[in-house]
């Protein structure tokens, strides 16, 4: 990740909107916007977002399987298998 190529200020944003979103598009590279010198937004191109959103909802279903695990809401495989046997098949 090269930074440095990569935060612009709002005032490159409002000149260049449109080199902006053909940028992050093109190359897929999250952009940084900074206002007062500190970081305030990120552009990032759909893809990319659609890829993060889809990362958090399976770190989150793990953490929620950790959770389960540590209660005890468990299933034995042989059990869950012959469940979906007889749903699948019946």
């Amino acid at each position: 990740m090269r930074l440095s190529q990569d935060i612009k200020p709002i005032s490159y944003l409002k000149a260049k909107t449109a080199d902006v979103i053909n940028s992050v598009s093109e190359n897929q590279r999250t952009i940084f916007i900074t206002q007062n010198g500190e970081a305030k937004a990120v552009v990032q191109d759909i893809r990319s977002y659609e890829n993060t959103q889809n990362t958090l909802n399976l770190l989150k279903l793990i953490i929620q399987s950790e959770h389960d695990i540590a209660k005890g809401k468990v299933t034995p495989q042989e059990e869950m298998f012959e469940n979906l046997e007889k749903k699948l098949f019946n």
